[in-house]
């Protein structure tokens, strides 16, 4: 999971519901596991396969939306619990970017610290984007995050996002947090014998 993300194009999977939350995103019943990696099988599980495990008309199950590495989902996602399975799941399943109008905030969080840029975009560029794919589902996007653009390339229609200044970092050196502590280790010892001194 842990890979740089600067600049990525890709065709998209169209998911465009609201409200989605994260017992949608991975069922409780495949929590057991402590590692992060495997969920990427169970990502929508219920709405991916029937009881039986046979394939159900859903849209990654779609040939035509193979490979995408963006996610495009409507209002309010990953709703629900607060559970980090769901960014793994996302992430597992080789998801690198979700694209809504709005997100829940503790997921948020769960899918920048899991190397998943959820990217809010206004209604407009969301409803210009979902025609698009509609139309042709081997659209494209590009996003480029030093620039914090995203980018319809079929008509060129770009628009900015924003993103926090240290989860950008991040995301464009592939580091989680103990990793950024370990980077900047020695700037902070130096600082520490610079300005600090020991009690007395």
């Amino acid at each position: 999971m842990k890979q740089p993300l600067t600049r990525l194009q890709s065709t998209c999977v169209p998911l465009l519901l609201d409200n989605i939350d994260t017992d949608q995103i991975i069922p409780a019943r495949f929590l057991k596991a402590t590692g992060r990696e495997g969920f990427g099988e169970n990502l929508f599980r219920d709405w991916r396969y029937d009881s039986a495990g046979r394939p159900l008309p859903f849209v990654m199950n779609d040939a035509a939306y193979r490979g995408a590495s963006i996610l495009v989902a409507g209002e309010n996602f990953g709703c629900g619990s607060s559970r980090e399975h769901a960014a793994w799941a996302i992430a597992d399943a080789g998801f690198r970017v979700v694209i809504a109008k709005s997100f829940a905030d503790i997921h948020r969080q769960n899918e920048l610290n899991n190397f998943v840029l959820p990217l809010q975009v206004s209604p407009e560029f969301h409803a210009t984007l979902v025609e698009a794919i509609g139309r042709d589902a081997s659209t494209t996007v590009t996003i480029d995050l030093p620039q914090q653009t995203v980018t319809l390339d079929a008509t060129g229609l770009t628009e900015h996002f924003s993103i926090n200044g240290y989860k950008k970092y991040c995301l464009l050196h592939a580091l989680d947090d103990i990793d950024f502590l370990l980077e900047t280790q020695q700037k902070i010892l130096r600082y520490e014998t610079e300005h600090c001194t020991t009690a007395r």
